[in-house]
C-alpha cells in the first residue's frame, strides 16, 4: 500500500513527552525538546481496523537508542506491524498482578511482520542509522494505556549502546528471549477479538 505522507499531517511525539521513560536521565535533564517521531493515524480503514504509519528518525537519547514511549492496550486487542524501511527491535512484556511474567524481543527489518499479542505492553526501538518507517493494523476501538510504563520509568529492559539493561524499577524480571518475525502477513482476525 503506497501512501504519500507529504500530504498528511502527523501527530508528533516530542522528547519531553517521553523523558520519564528514558534510561539516561542525566542526559534528559538538559536535552532540548525536539521532535522525536511522527504518527500518521487512520490512513486507511477496513472492517473496523485502522492502518497507521509511524516514522522514527535515527538518533540517540543519550546512551539509549531512540524509541517509542510504549503502552499497553486497554482491552484485549492485538496489533500487527509491518517494517517498511529500516530496522527495529519490538520489545513486548506481559504483566500479571504487578509482575512481569514474560518479556521478548523481535528484530524486524524491511518486509517483516511483527504481531503484538493482546495484553502485552510494547515499545519500538530504532536500532540503525537509517530512518525507521513502520505501518500497523489495529482495531479502531483500541485505546492505549501509557501510565503503566510511565510509572515504572520505561519498559522492563532498555536498549543502550552497550546492549540490553534491566530497568531497576521492576522486580524479578524474566530473562529476555528473542523471537523471529513473520515473513508473510498474518491474519487480521485476532486484532478485534474481545
Amino acid at each position: 500500500m503506497e501512501i504519500d505522507l507529504k500530504e498528511k499531517t502527523p501527530d508528533i511525539r516530542y522528547l519531553n513527552d517521553i523523558k520519564e521513560v528514558l534510561f539516561d536521565q542525566e542526559w534528559a535533564k538538559t536535552a532540548p525538546n525536539y521532535e522525536l517521531y511522527y504518527m500518521y493515524r487512520g490512513l486507511q480503514e477496513k472492517d473496523n481496523l485502522r492502518y497507521d504509519i509511524t516514522v522514527i528518525p535515527p538518533r540517540m537519547l543519550g546512551e539509549e537508542f531512540t524509541k517509542t514511549k510504549g503502552h499497553y492496550h486497554v482491552e484485549n486487542h492485538g496489533e500487527i506491524y509491518i517494517v517498511l524501511e529500516g530496522e527495529a527491535f519490538f520489545l513486548m512484556q506481559k504483566e500479571e498482578n504487578g509482575k512481569i511474567v514474560d518479556v521478548y524481543c523481535v528484530k524486524g527489518k524491511k518486509g517483516d511482520y511483527i504481531s503484538i499479542p493482546a495484553q502485552y505492553g510494547h515499545i519500538t526501538i530504532n536500532i540503525s542509522s537509517q530512518e525507521l518507517k513502520m505501518a500497523n493494523w489495529i482495531s479502531k476501538d483500541c485505546k492505549s494505556n501509557y501510565k503503566t510504563i510511565e510509572d515504572k520509568k520505561g519498559a522492563c529492559y532498555y536498549y543502550i549502546k552497550s546492549g540490553w539493561v534491566k530497568n531497576k524499577n521492576y522486580e524479578d524480571v524474566p530473562e529476555l528471549r528473542f523471537e523471529e518475525p513473520e515473513k508473510t502477513m498474518p491474519s487480521l482476525n485476532f486484532l478485534t477479538l474481545k
